[in-house]
C-alpha cells in the first residue's frame, strides 16, 4: 500500500510540476515580469506539495500505522507554511509583483493536477 500511496504522490507532483512550466510559459507571453510571478506562484504550490509529500511518506512506517494521521496533520501545516514563506518572500522582495499572476498560477498548479489525478492515473 505504501508503495503505491507514494508513486500516486510522486505522479501527482511530476504533474503539478508539468502544469506550472505550462502555466508560466503562457503567462510568459504577456512579458518576463509574468512569467517570473506566475513561476513564483507555482512554485509555492509545488513546493507546499512536495514538503507534505515528503513529510508523510518519507516517514510513513508499516508498523506504526497510527502514526499516519499525525504525519498528515503535521505535513499540511508544514505544507501551509512553505507556501506561506514563499508567498512572503515573493511579496517582500519583489516590489513589481503582479498578484494575479503569482495567485493565479498558484491556484492552478493546486487545484488542477488533483482534479485531473483519475485521468493521469492510469
Amino acid at each position: 500500500m505504501h508503495n503505491l500511496d507514494a508513486r500516486r504522490a510522486k505522479r501527482l507532483l511530476v504533474t503539478q510540476m508539468v502544469t506550472l512550466l505550462v502555466v508560466a510559459a503562457v503567462a510568459g507571453t504577456l512579458g518576463l515580469p509574468y512569467l517570473r510571478d506566475a513561476f513564483i506562484g507555482g512554485l509555492a504550490a509545488l513546493a507546499g506539495s512536495a514538503v507534505f509529500a515528503f513529510w508523510v511518506f518519507g516517514r510513513y512506517r508499516a508498523q506504526e500505522p497510527g502514526r499516519i494521521v499525525a504525519n498528515f496533520y503535521g505535513g499540511e501545516v508544514l505544507k501551509i507554511l512553505v507556501v506561506v514563506a514563499v508567498f512572503a518572500a515573493a511579496m517582500l522582495g519583489l516590489p513589481d509583483l503582479n498578484p494575479m499572476a503569482l495567485f493565479g498560477a498558484f491556484l492552478v498548479v493546486q487545484v488542477l493536477p488533483p482534479l485531473l489525478a483519475n485521468r493521469v492515473a492510469g
